[in-house]
């Protein structure tokens, strides 16, 4: 069947084309008339991903922005969030409310306050802007004051409730912190007083840098056995005698330059020294004397150093154990401080109101209804009727099928050898239509 058959076809059948169009309009200006009309509100809020958390210093990672913003999506459909909205709102005292909830059948299985936040969340869409870290709530109601009002609503209980997730997570997780701060406490106290007893009972003691004394006093020891060696000396140089007649010998260099040997000054100098060289010689062998006698009657630096020695090595395996304690106080101790302070960090988290949102201004009252979309309608309708239509005529003509133009009767290998028209004087009576003269005659 070509276009121009199909074109003849509906051009014959126009009537029911035309009713099916017209019929098809009716029921789209019936179910305009019956849709309830729906006005939209739409209230936006910035997600604040890149601001880092005023507490924790934390930036969300870009890899979880997506399902964040996903995850504030849900949040803004949830019963909690349209619960909040129920009780903002006072339904659940109007009496229409609860009219319409024992009306719907769901008393009983169903409580109230969930069922106008169902009504709620149905009605309720959020959807972040392409390209951008703007979430949009829109909410769409009967009445467009309505709309505006709840979509505000909406926005501002999600707040709330964004702020209530995060302070009774913070609030807990400070919590369990404490709890294992206490543990760590005791654990801590059980083994200081195990190290002071183990103190007592071997009578030693560590220092802060994990040394003990006994140890620190064979290194003291240790670093004097050189002065020892060179003390008879030193006591000799540094005498009294031995130091006046230093300087004797420098004044009489320093004057010989210029007096003669004969001059009394250089005379009594010479005097002075020698009673000086008399006395240095007699505190030098004193000196000489006390040293011999310190050696034999007291015990040696070398033998001190030795039984120094001797009493830290014994007490090795002690100290090594004490040592051990000491490390586990100290590992329990920066334990307790880090879990302290993280729990102190939870706890100012708990208290702050910081939400990491922006409200971004406030709802507007739309002005012309979001549903129903009379203009969608109508050409929707248009285009049901005109395939209705269509439908309608070829089912019609192939149920009865008829010969309206030459092509209607060519077959294969079989010419059309000739026709047989109206004479004039009945196309003058009755003159064709302008269709048919455009694609044709009708054949006989």
């Amino acid at each position: 069947m070509s276009f121009v058959q199909l074109l003849r076809i509906l051009i014959a059948r126009r009537m029911l084309l035309a009713i099916s169009i017209v019929g098809c309009l009716l029921i789209a200006l019936l179910a305009i008339a019956i849709l309830p009309v729906k006005y939209e509100a739409r209230s936006r809020v910035l997600l604040d991903l890149v601001r880092p958390d005023p507490v924790t210093q934390q930036v969300l990672a870009t890899n979880f922005a997506r399902a964040y913003i996903a995850t504030q999506s849900e949040l803004i459909t949830d019963y909690r969030v349209a619960g909040q909205v129920v009780d903002a709102l006072g339904w659940m005292k109007e009496p229409a409310k609860i009219a319409a909830y024992k009306k719907s059948g769901s008393e009983g299985s169903v409580e109230l306050r969930r069922w106008l936040a169902d009504d709620i969340i149905e009605n309720t869409q959020a959807k972040p802007l392409p390209g951008s870290n703007i979430m949009e709530i829109a909410y769409t109601a009967s009445n467009p004051d309505e709309a505006r009002r709840i979509a505000d609503m909406i926005r501002t209980a999600y707040v709330e409730q964004s702020i209530a997730f995060r302070q009774d997570g913070a609030l807990r997780n400070a919590q369990w912190f404490r709890q294992q701060a206490s543990k760590v406490s005791q654990e801590l106290t059980q083994v200081e007083q195990e190290k002071s007893a183990y103190e007592k009972k071997n009578g030693i003691v560590l220092q802060n840098d994990y040394s003990d004394p006994d140890s620190e006093r064979l290194k003291a020891l240790a670093n004097q056995i050189p002065i020892q060696t060179a003390g008879i000396s030193a006591a000799a140089i540094t005498s009294p005698s031995a130091t006046q007649l230093a300087q004797v010998d420098a004044q009489i260099s320093a004057l010989s330059g210029n007096l003669g040997p004969n001059h009394p000054q250089i005379v009594a100098l010479r005097q002075q020294r020698a009673a000086l060289a008399s006395a240095a010689a007699q505190e030098r062998g004193a000196a000489l004397a006390a040293a011999r006698a310190s050696s034999v009657t007291g015990p040696s630096l070398s033998s001190q150093v030795a039984s120094q020695q001797a009493k830290v090595l014994a007490q090795r395996d002690k100290i090594d154990e004490l040592r051990k304690i000491q490390a586990r106080v100290d590992v329990l101790r920066d334990q307790y401080n880090k879990t302290m302070a993280r729990a102190g960090e939870l706890s100012l988290e708990a208290a702050s109101r910081e939400s990491g949102l922006t409200l971004l201004g406030s709802a507007v009252a739309p002005d012309s209804p979001v549903s129903p979309k009379v203009g969608l309608i109508l050409l929707g309708a248009i285009g049901a009727g005109i395939g209705l239509g269509l439908v309608g005529a070829i089912g019609a003509e192939l149920s009865k099928r008829r010969v309206r133009s030459i092509d209607d009767l060519a077959t294969a290998d079989v010419p059309v050898i000739g026709r047989v028209v109206y004479d004039k004087a009945a196309e003058e009576q009755q003159p064709p239509s302008r269709w048919f003269g455009l694609f044709g005659r009708k054949a006989a």
